[in-house]
Parts: structure tokens; sequence; C-alpha cells
């Protein structure tokens, strides 16, 4: 395992000046996986990469299940937030909050029959 940094709190950018609210934070872990979804545009609801959601997984050296969100935009004056969640397993199987990001770590399963016609 290695000494992971991340940052905590708020960043926005605006005319000539960025004001950033971000504390750092250090701890020993493994990084398990990362997934970005991008956002959509206001005027036509197409996928765009001037917004999106960028989650990394990590196991921490006592064992916890960690994940750190960033909401990123390249919007000038809009914030970019980052925070830190704890998580258990069950958030990252099928209906849980981190499904996709579970997935990609390949700590997910493949959905029951049940589960893929519900979803229908």
């Amino acid at each position: 395992m290695d000494k992971q940094t991340v940052y905590v709190g708020s960043l926005v950018g605006g005319s000539g000046f960025t004001q950033d609210l971000r504390r750092e934070v250090v701890f020993v872990g493994e990084r398990l996986a990362t997934r970005t979804e991008y956002g959509h545009s206001d005027r036509t609801d197409a996928i765009t990469d001037t917004r999106g959601t960028t989650e990394t997984l990590y196991r921490t050296e006592d064992g916890r299940l960690v994940v750190y969100i960033e909401e990123w935009s390249r919007w000038q004056g809009e914030p970019n937030e980052y925070r830190l969640v704890e998580v258990g397993e069950a958030d990252l199987t099928p209906g849980g909050r981190f499904e996709a990001l579970g997935n990609e770590a390949g700590l997910g399963r493949p959905l029951t029959l049940g589960e893929a016609l519900a979803d229908a």
C-alpha cells in the first residue's frame, strides 16, 4: 500500500482569481478503481466533457473502503467539490450507491434475472 494524498472542500476559479477552500488528506491505502461519469448539456441533454463526477475507490491500511468523489466543472465560476465517503461492500453491488465503481473494481456481481427485469 502507498501513501495517498487527496483534497476535500471546494475550489472555484473566477475571472483572474481562484478561491481554494480545500484541505489536504493523507492516508495509506490502495487505489482499487476510478471511473468518471460525464455531465449533460443544459440545452441539448447530450453528454459533455465540461462537467462530471470522478469517483476513486480506495482500501485503507485498516481495511476500510472509501470513495473519493470529485464533482468538477470546467466552467468559470462553477465550483469543483471534493469529498471522501466511507462505504460498505453493499454500496458497491447492484442497487448500491456506487454500483458502477464496484463493477470497475471487480467487486460487483452480475444481476439476477429478477433484478434485470425490475430495471426494465
